[in-house]
């Protein structure tokens, strides 16, 4: 570089060029800063001579990714971290924002990386004492941003860092300095209150949420979402108990609401989420109940203060926090302590008119509605429970904000049909459920009214959609939209409150007559739905959610009322409808439900969500064991056994619900099964031979033609349901004798001339993922019987087909759908048939057959091809990756050990990445496969005689080629099982002890690096801890040895990590 203004140009032309051509030439040019550490003191030169703000800003940059990505010496670390701080003491009010929050995140990274380095990187916090105390606004708010940026580098895992040592640093960060910082927040809060600098209050109140919002036991929860505080969020939330006495204090959460009242969003919302942590806290972080019941008495003062001004309520993000506040109060207080608090009176009553009026405003609010909805019905389930003098005054409220849902329900159908909807209620999912979990709680409350209401609002509904099949033409297409939507939500909500009855217990008999009453009206309307001019509505949106709705009534309606447990407690309801609707017991509802199943499947030709729906409710009858018996006695059932068709049922024809075939095979192959008889078996199968034969006899010249292409998917997601349906040695006998060996060839000619086409060779790999699958012991072969070994040289054959046709072809604009998605089948399918102990493998090399050994050479050959970043980013291919990796290490291990020394690397590299990470099913598989390598090295080399097998030999190259190996796995399992929450230690026990004693040097070396890493004062304890881990652990690696290391290491664990 010429000279700094060269460079400032350079910069400026990479921030700021509209030319992609010149920011890239800047780009490449300038890279050299933050890849080559000899630049590090280039970086430093301009930061004190440079003027453009772009230049100070890849000096910056460039500092923070040398230090991320590089392993810098302490001294210099140290260095760059007293540089920054008196740069920005220096500079830093004089600099743009965003260089000065680069600068910030530079000296928050280094603090974070050499946190357990030296002590002086602790230091920061007297630092930023140091920013705080300055008499200029400009320096005080350095101070906060420095804090605020630690707090959230200390919270939030870096890339490349590893997750052990990220929860080390930050527990140690929260136990030590994240309270005093706190403390920095609130006494800023009240310093700041009358400040006119809005920046500074803003800062301030960003670094108390940070605080709250600390993951203070690990869980690495998205607190932004909106299931904070109600579903992830344990109620024991875990603030440390040494924080009591501030969150005792009254002014803790005074400065909360009155930042609220004196400030404008987003402040003010940033006040009341901070609230509404504080509103979380565990009872067992109070002194008493006497403070307890304090605090509870302020927050209700608080927000009752809100509801009676409606201050801020008018900004919609200050409403749904404001919401979120409430929803808390249930969750985190009885309702016997609510109802003693003084002024409880007003304060429901005001809770319940907001309720009501957030109703009304449906639209505005649908996202808050659930936490108040949630708040409601935790409250009236509590009534059993309270035995305060006090009136609840329940009774009053609950019935007006019943009756107001339901017509706010009733608003959203005339609202969709005006288009003032981006998107109805009805088709949300996730929405619809979050509010009718929580609201039929609120109409089991006062039962008997509720019901009348509803029968009192559906029947005129009703009568006029029954005068509308009738008619010969459509009439007005509107009103039929708005009577179909509001009968959607009527039995949804009828729906709803069949689902907890289970929950509740709701078995007494005035409500099982009044769920008699709500039932018959469903059943009426279903019998209105299928007949007359609605018959010919099926691709009508509106018929289609009334439809998804009735479905929804029949799973929640069948799992109380249906079965031969549900018949016999349940006399009064049948005895009801008998009188209603001649429906005098279950075999006769059950006729009707799968009249409604029948008549779907061959109406709906397009719609996937109610043909999935419909197939949903099926599968849930036919596998029930009692419901599945009785389907079988049914005529409406043998039709559909007998008529599986596309003639009959034209989904089947459709593309786009041929996922949905699948289920439907599976739910049809369930009943079939239930019946032993092989006859039936073969007749129900004549519709899919002819599908076969046709595929057969088709040329290759024309076998990739769109007609075969979508026949051959179609067969495939058939087959694969019926596989599924097998579950048992006998059913499963029956399939593969109908398909081996003469249906076989037809798999491997498809899998060979479609390799390129994914939506071919997905579903023919999943079914023979399907087949191999050793469930139930279902492949047990009689033992002169060599099927085990004919089924895996197809598997074998199969594979080899794909991977060495897969691996050829050039990646696709969407590599995990072209390759990888295929390629983790295949793997799926290795793995199960190689662990399905139904093969014996030393046959294919006693014989010279290459079945296996071409088989695992393709398989880790796709392995290999795979960067292991694309395999970490991808969770199914991770899973089948791991696991196919857990059975070659504990059956195959030979084959690993003979790769060169690379690919060898490569694999068990990506074990100790697998053990990093968060998903414990997989760690373990990692876990597993380590201490089958390790206990071959020290079974086979360290304690074994010399030998001279191949695999051996490579081994012990291997190993002396790569020296640190084990000794960073070992190091990766201590920091593990020390310093993370792990779930499974057991499974990390094993491979620990493995290594041990492979080279005790080594153990004892990263003993001393533990050691290092943890305060002086604690050394002396914790080398009795190590002493104690391996007491009466000898050199071997016997069960019983195994175990007793186990037990040691959870003493050891529990030792340690006393504080």
């Amino acid at each position: 570089m010429e000279s700094l203004a060269q460079l400032e140009a350079l910069c400026e032309r990479l921030y700021n060029s509209q030319d992609a051509a010149e920011r890239a030439h800047a780009e490449s040019t300038l890279k050299c800063f933050s890849v080559n550490t000899d630049f590090i003191s280039q970086c430093q030169y301009i930061l004190d001579n440079a003027f453009s703000p772009y230049a100070l800003m890849l000096a910056s940059s460039s500092l923070l990714k040398q230090v991320t990505e590089h392993r810098l010496s302490l001294q210099l670390r140290l260095d760059i971290r007293n540089y920054i701080i008196s740069y920005l003491a220096r500079r830093g009010p004089e600099l743009p924002s965003y260089v000065t929050g680069s600068l910030i995140q530079l000296l928050c990274r280094v603090t974070k990386l050499g946190w357990y380095d030296d002590d002086r990187f602790r230091d920061v916090i007297k630092e930023c004492m140091n920013f705080l105390s300055q008499a200029t606004s400009d320096h005080y708010y350095i101070g906060l941003k420095i804090l605020n940026q630690l707090v959230a580098e200390m919270n939030q895992p870096n890339p490349g860092f590893p997750l052990t040592h990220h929860r080390r640093v930050a527990c140690s960060f929260r136990d030590q300095s994240l309270f005093q910082i706190f403390q920095i927040s609130l006494t800023s809060l009240r310093q700041l209150k009358n400040d006119v600098e809005n920046r500074l209050r803003e800062s301030a109140l960003s670094l108390a949420l940070k605080c709250l919002s600390f993951d203070f036991v690990g869980s690495s929860l998205d607190e932004s979402s909106d299931e904070f505080g109600t579903v992830q969020v344990p109620a024991s939330f875990c603030i440390p108990s040494s924080w009591r006495p501030f969150l005792e204090d009254p002014s803790t959460l005074q400065i909360f609401f009155e930042y609220y009242a004196i400030t404008k969003p987003p402040l003010s919302k940033e006040a009341l989420e901070c609230l509404v942590r504080l509103a979380s806290v565990r009872r067992s972080l109070f002194t008493n109940d006497t403070e307890r019941s304090k605090f509870l008495a302020h927050l209700m003062t608080g927000t009752k203060d809100i509801l009676q001004s409606g201050q801020g309520l008018a900004d919609h993000d200050n409403y749904h926090e404001y919401c979120r506040l409430l929803g808390r109060f249930k969750c985190s207080f009885q309702l016997s302590e609510l109802v003693n608090v003084e002024g409880y009176s007003d304060w429901i009553r005001l809770v319940a008119e907001f309720t009501s009026r957030s109703l009304q405003s449906w639209q505005w609010a649908s996202s808050s509605v659930y936490y108040l909805l949630g708040l409601w019905s935790r409250l009236v389930t509590s009534v059993p429970y309270l035995k305060s003098d006090t009136p609840s005054l329940l009774d009053e409220f609950v019935p007006k904000i019943t009756e107001g849902f339901i017509a706010s329900r009733f608003s959203s159908v005339q609202a969709a049909l005006l288009d003032d909807l981006s998107e109805d209620p009805l088709d949300n999912v996730e929405l619809l459920q979050d509010q009718l979990d929580s609201f039929p709680y609120l109409c089991r409350f006062q039962y008997e009214g509720s019901s009348l209401y509803i029968i009192k609002l559906l029947e005129p509904i009703l009568q006029s959609y029954t005068e509308r099949a009738r008619l010969p033409s459509t009439g007005d297409i509107d009103d039929l939209f708005v009577v179909e939507g509001q009968l959607a939500w009527v039995v949804h909500i009828i729906a709803a409150i069949f689902k907890i009855k289970q929950t509740t217990g709701c078995s007494a008999e005035p409500q099982e007559l009044i769920d008699a009453e709500l039932a018959a009206r469903v059943f009426q309307l279903i019998n209105v739905t299928d007949t007359g001019l609605h018959t010919k509505r099926c691709d009508k949106i509106s018929k289609q959610r009334l439809d998804r709705a009735i479905l929804t009534f029949f799973q929640h309606f069948r799992k109380s009322y249906v079965g031969d447990q549900a018949m016999h407690s349940s006399k009064q309801l049948y005895a009801r409808l008998s009188e209603l609707l001649g429906l005098h017991d279950h075999l006769v509802l059950l006729n009707v439900i799968v009249g409604k199943i029948a008549t779907n499947l061959k109406c709906y030709t397009e719609c996937e969500e109610v043909i999935e729906h419909t197939l949903t409710l099926f599968l849930e009858l036919a596998s029930g064991y009692m419901t599945g018996k009785l389907l079988l006695k049914l005529d409406t059932i043998k039709y559909i056994i007998g008529h599986h068709t596309r003639e009959n049922f034209p989904f089947l024809d459709e593309y786009k619900c041929s996922r949905s075939r699948t289920t439907f095979y599976y739910t049809i192959g369930w009943l079939i099964f239930m019946e032993d008889s092989p006859v039936k078996f073969k007749t129900f199968m004549d519709a899919l031979l002819q599908v076969f034969l046709n595929l057969e006899s088709t040329p290759d010249t024309v076998f990739r033609t769109d007609t075969v292409k979508y026949a051959l998917i179609g067969l495939m997601r058939d087959l694969r349901g019926i596989a599924m349906a097998t579950n048992s040695r006998r059913t499963y006998g029956l399939l593969f004798d109908w398909l081996y060996p003469t249906h076989m060839p037809l798999l491997l000619k498809g899998i060979t001339l479609w390799t390129d086409t994914p939506e071919v060779t997905t579903p023919l790999l999943k079914f023979m993922s399907e087949f191999v699958l050793n469930k139930a012991q279902r492949l047990t072969f009689d033992s002169s019987s060599p099927n085990g070994i004919l089924l895996f040289r197809e598997v074998s054959k199969l594979i080899v087909a794909y991977g060495s046709r897969i691996l050829s072809l050039p990646n696709g604009n969407d590599i995990y759908a072209y390759k990888y998605k295929g390629i983790w089948i295949s793997l799926t399918i290795l793995s199960r048939a190689l662990s399905g102990n139904y093969v014996n493998f030393g046959v294919f090399e006693l014989y010279g057959d290459r079945a296996l050994a071409d088989a695992l050479d393709i398989a880790l050959k796709m392995t290999l091809s795979i960067p292991l970043a694309d395999i970490l980013a991808f969770r199914k291919l991770t899973r089948a990756y791991f696991g196919f990796l857990e059975t070659l290490f504990h059956n195959h291990i030979s084959i690993v050990v003979n790769l060169d020394t690379s690919s060898f690397m490569h694999i068990v590299g990506s074990l100790e990445s697998g053990l990093k990470g968060l998903d414990s099913n997989i760690s373990s598989q990692c876990a597993s496969a380590v201490d089958n390598l390790a206990g071959f090295y020290f079974n086979n080399i360290t304690a074994g005689e010399a030998t001279s097998s191949p695999t051996t030999i490579n081994l012990a190259r291997h190993i002396a080629d790569c020296p640190n190996l084990f000794p960073e796995i070992l190091k990766t399992l201590f920091e593990i099982v020390l310093f993370e929450d792990c779930a499974n230690q057991w499974s990390l026990s094993r491979p620990m002890l493995s290594l041990i004693l492979i080279n005790e040097q080594i153990f004892s070396d990263l003993q001393a690096q533990i050691l290092a890493s943890q305060p002086a004062d604690q050394r002396p304890r914790l080398v009795v801890c190590f002493t104690k881990l391996m007491a009466d652990v000898t050199r071997s690696l016997e069960p019983k040895n195994r175990d007793k290391f186990t037990q040691n290491l959870t003493i050891f664990r529990h030792d340690f990590r006393v504080k």
